[in-house]
């Protein structure tokens, strides 16, 4: 059976600018930068977690045909495309400092929710991110 999700696609209008965001703003790492015929495979990984990549995929063939792609770049731009990130950090409120210190857009503070402290922003093509702090499970 299934074992494990080792890559989530998520749509980006410029991948040197998802480089910029993904690598220089939250840290991640690149995992394979390769020009496969048409298709630029990028994908990214964060340092503490390599088993699970994003690949930064442009919404243009062989993923979606040329008819389509110019309607996925439009819903990505609305932050409609289907993509979203959720992350967890050990401290929501300086992670949200050292974003901020790197030139993210943090339209939201933290705030304490029922699962932890958590805040969002959208990514430069207006693919949605959350950062959580979860709270542990009361013990039994």
């Amino acid at each position: 059976m299934l074992n494990t999700i080792s890559i989530t696609s998520l749509y980006v209008l410029d991948q040197d600018r998802a480089l910029d965001f993904y690598v220089g703003k939250l840290g991640f790492q690149v995992q394979t930068d390769q020009q496969f015929g048409p298709m630029r495979f990028l994908t990214v990984a964060l340092p503490s977690d390599p088993g699970h990549a994003v690949l930064l995929e442009l919404p243009a063939p062989p993923s979606v045909s040329p008819e389509i792609a110019e309607t996925v770049r439009d819903l990505v731009t609305k932050g409609a495309g289907g993509g979203h990130l959720f992350f967890t950090t050990d401290d929501a409120h300086k992670t949200h400092a050292t974003l901020r210190e790197r030139g993210v857009d943090l339209p939201e503070e933290p705030v304490v929710q029922p699962y932890g402290i958590d805040f969002g922003l959208r990514d430069p093509f207006g693919n949605s991110v959350r950062i959580a702090q979860m709270t542990p499970p009361p013990s039994a």
